[in-house]
């Protein structure tokens, strides 16, 4: 059975509280319109998934510090500036995941604001002298743009392989939470290797989140976004590569030409569908939820483990 996300945070509950009042004084500015948006983006936070990863894998070689709050804070600033230039970017006037500034305050005010909280994170980082913290984060950082910039590219010529899919994902998608497993292990050890396999951990862990993100595109449990949303932005997935890759040379011109001209959605769907790119992903997804389970049963069990086991079932299994 998936835990509730209040059973999962039990035991850094303590750390989550200290972290959202610390975060709301990392996001001040002196700059009322600054301020003014910044404590909107406070107010319309979310389930602190990232922060949870930072702490529970914090708290499984040690106890969280202050290196594990400013660990927190640079991985929460970087994800939401992200999720600001992202709005930006898909020219959204609302995000299935956060929020979008444009309405009120228009794309030019939304990049500065995405800069600032960026800038902000690597401060608090060099401030305190947590160097490598920021090295983590900025290779995240470095890992999302180029990831980003290979997807266009590639959706430009609709010309995906699934191992191009899996690249995107690891830099894209997967970056930030394996840095945000990796910076909670480093704030409490000096081990490389620990390191190492926490940052493993996240990778495996963030693409399984977007398979499953992919998944709600197809039906599956449909509660959160909207039916066919990547589709209509020309995004591939998971679904959609396995099933080009195993369809005839007309069958994959007849597909991409829907695409490109985002006609018949429902078709699309239902030729993935039966060329069994949903249980394909699915099955992928699961193989990535084992092997992330077997890194985190390498460890010694703990509370903080049992809680890092449950919030792996609750991303995988979450229904939006």
């Amino acid at each position: 059975m998936v835990q509730s996300l209040k059973t999962i945070k039990r035991p850094i509950d303590l750390e989550l509280k200290i972290f959202e009042q610390r975060f709301r004084e990392d996001m001040r500015s002196h700059v009322p319109l600054l301020d003014k948006i910044t404590y909107y983006i406070v107010q319309r936070k979310g389930k602190q998934v990232r922060p949870m990863f930072v702490f529970l894998s914090a708290k499984l070689f040690g106890e969280a510090n202050d290196a594990s709050f400013h660990a927190a804070s640079l991985v929460e600033l970087l994800h939401t500036a992200t999720l600001v230039h992202d709005d930006v970017v898909n020219d959204s006037t609302e995000s299935r995941s956060f929020f979008s500034l444009k309405p009120s305050w228009k794309n030019k005010i939304a990049i500065i604001v995405g800069d600032y909280l960026l800038q902000k994170g690597f401060l608090i980082a060099l401030q305190n002298k947590r160097f490598q913290l920021l090295e983590i984060v900025s290779i995240a950082v470095k890992e999302m743009s180029e990831g980003a910039l290979y997807s266009i590219e590639k959706s430009r010529k609709f010309n995906f392989s699934e191992k191009d899919y899996f690249e995107i994902v690891r830099l894209k998608t997967a970056s930030l939470i394996s840095a945000a497993c990796a910076v909670g292990a480093a704030s409490t050890s000096d081990d490389v290797l620990i390191i190492e396999k926490m940052k493993s951990f996240g990778e495996k862990i963030g693409t399984a989140f977007q398979i499953r993100d992919e998944l709600f595109d197809y039906g599956i449990n449909p509660k959160g976004k909207p039916l066919g949303i990547d589709l209509k932005a020309k995004e591939m997935s998971l679904p959609l590569v396995y099933a080009l890759e195993n369809s005839t040379p007309e069958e994959k011109r007849n597909i991409i030409n829907l695409i490109k001209r985002e006609e018949k959605v429902k078709e699309i769907i239902t030729f993935v569908k039966n060329k069994g790119g949903l249980d394909y992903a699915q099955k992928v997804m699961n193989q990535l939820r084992a092997d992330a389970m077997k890194i985190l049963h390498s460890l010694p069990a703990s509370e903080a483990r049992t809680s890092l086991e449950d919030l792996v079932d609750y991303v995988i299994e979450r229904k939006k």
